[in-house]
């Protein structure tokens, strides 16, 4: 059972980790999507392994802070596939430091990557998105679209170093409740996941000593060993969340089995932050 099928959605940060798991199951279940990466090659390896499947994919590329980029998005969703049923705003990424530490630009850039730029974009869709459902409940017709905000438990529960992050985070959750109630009468459902820890680039080792670039920056990612081994011990399950176990609940709330679900903050933890 397909459960998107002729569907189009739009996943940012999609060339790596949760994005790239979320697109491809999207495209299995048979969205067409869109593929956005700061970095174009990694986004059009993902989009050509979708095709090479026998799916359809094109590639956004950019920064979804980027003032243009909205509007760059929805102009290729609409013009490539002719309709937006689905935005997943999972873009990011994390720049720890302790609050005393902490630079002004490493507070801003987490606001504007995780909480201004989901807005930008959904703000961009709004009219599409508005005006198609104003025209389906005219008709009589009662048809479904989905937005899907990637929050985190460090943004419901805080986290230590990361004050930055978990603002914004928390942030993400207001936003998704308020458009939820906003956008409700126009049969868009909006909700949110909260992920714990999920094994990604941004929750590897720290000592590795890895460094992701991001426009004009280097940033350092990871978790401390001794971090992710207590970390570890919270979670009921017994190890951290893969990829693909993260994506399978958006998929959830990007289909129909969740047109009745709106409003709510997913907890994809492994069972710890009860």
């Amino acid at each position: 059972m397909q459960l998107l099928e002729g569907k189009a959605a739009v996943i940012t940060g999609s060339g790596r980790g949760i994005g790239r798991s979320v697109a491809k199951l999207f495209a299995l279940h048979g969205a067409r999507v869109v593929v956005n990466d700061l970095d174009e090659e990694v986004a059009q390896q993902v989009a050509t392994e979708i095709r090479s499947d026998g799916h359809q994919a094109i590639v956004c590329p950019g920064s979804v802070t980027a003032t243009d980029f909205p509007e760059k998005m929805m102009s290729t969703v609409l013009e490539q596939f002719g309709r937006l049923d689905v935005i997943v705003n999972n873009a990011g990424y994390t720049w720890d430091a302790v609050v005393h530490n902490m630079s002004d630009e490493s507070w801003q850039s987490m606001l504007e990557v995780h909480l201004t730029a989901p807005f930008r974009i959904i703000r961009a869709a709004s009219q599409y998105l508005r005006d198609t459902a104003k025209q389906e409940i005219a008709r009589g017709e009662r048809i479904h679209r989905k937005i899907i905000n990637v929050s985190s438990v460090s943004g419901i529960a805080g986290s230590a170093g990361q004050v930055n992050y978990s603002a914004a985070k928390m942030g993400v959750v207001g936003m998704t409740k308020a458009l939820a109630r906003e956008w409700g009468r126009f049969n868009i459902n909006v909700n949110a996941v909260a992920y714990g820890f999920i094994e990604t680039r941004l929750t590897d080792v720290k000592e590795k000593g890895q460094r992701i670039r991001v426009e004009e920056r280097e940033v350092d990612i990871g978790i401390p060993e001794a971090a992710r081994e207590a970390f570890k011990q919270m979670i009921p399950l017994g190890r951290p969340g893969t990829p693909d176990e993260a994506a399978g609940p958006v998929l959830f709330l990007a289909s129909p089995l969740s047109d009745y679900v709106s409003g709510v903050v997913l907890m994809v933890t492994g069972g710890s932050y009860m």
